[in-house]
Formats: C-alpha cells, structure tokens, sequence
C-alpha cells in the first residue's frame, strides 16, 4: 500500500508529503534563523551548560564560551542556507517530478546523520542523536516514498510514449 502505483490516492499523498517537506524546510530556516541570532540567549542556557561540562566539566571558561557561541551562530547561518537548498530541491523535484532530486536529498541525509550523531557522541553530546533521529524518521519515509512514486511514474510514461 505504501509503495502503491500513481492513482488519485497517491496523488493526493504526493502533495501532503511535499508539503511536509516544505514545512519541514521552513522549520530547518527558522531554526536556523534562532541559532543565528538567539544563540546567545538564555532560552539555550541549558544546553549551552551541557556542552560546557561536556568539554570542560563544569562552566566553560568565558573565552571558550565565547567561542561556543560564535561557532552556534555560524552554524544558524549555515542551516539556514541548507534550508533554502533544501526548498529548492523540493521545489525542483515537485515541478519536474524527479526522482533524482529526491535522491539527493536522501543521499544527503545519509551522509549527514551517521557522521552528525558520531561526532555529537564522542563528546557525549546525546541530545543530537535524538534530535538527528527525529530529523531522519521525518524526511526520509516521505522523501523514500516520493522517490520511489516519481521513478515509476516516469518509467511508466516511457514505456508508454
């Protein structure tokens, strides 16, 4: 049933699970947009503190802090232009119902989690391997889905044309 041929039920979820990935990378910006500009605030302390006994096992000394805060910030930024990347993909893979597009997003993902989660685990940073587990178990059913509807609804038109 997941995997069903192109019908009007298919089509229908085509369009949610597209729009799930939309939501998905808006939310990828506005966090991103958080990181950037709200890092530094106390609505992060928590896991600022937990970074700190991570690496220093008690507060980080200020300039260390500092430096922590610095590199939130740059990373913000750099999600936030995965996000738009990422809409774009979508964007192109919706429009020109594209298999590939939707491979490279899973391609993407699965480069990015594995080494994510093992690098957050050698500093015993275990909040991102919940937070990258929630990120897979989100984008890669619909996006494995969409992958698989579009490649057989082009190789259906193939042999058909």
């Amino acid at each position: 049933m997941l995997f069903a041929s192109p019908t009007k039920n298919s089509a229908t979820l085509r369009l949610w699970l597209i729009r799930w990935l939309y939501a998905a990378a808006i939310v990828h910006f506005l966090v991103g947009l958080v990181l950037a500009w709200l890092g530094h605030s106390t609505l992060f302390e928590g896991y600022l503190h937990g970074i700190d006994l991570s690496f220093w096992g008690e507060d980080a000394p200020a300039p260390a802090r500092a430096q922590q805060l610095w590199w939130i910030a740059l990373f913000g930024a750099t999600v936030q232009s995965f996000a738009l990347y990422m809409w774009a993909l979508i964007r192109l893979a919706d429009r020109h119902r594209s298999s590939t597009a939707w491979g490279w997003l899973i391609v993407g993902l699965i480069v990015w989690a594995p080494q994510d989660i093992a690098i957050s685990l050698q500093a015993d940073i275990w909040l991102h391997l919940w937070v990258d587990c929630l990120a897979l178990a989100s984008l890669l059913p619909p996006l494995i889905w969409l992958y698989r509807h579009d490649r057989a609804a082009a190789s259906a038109e193939s042999t058909c044309a």
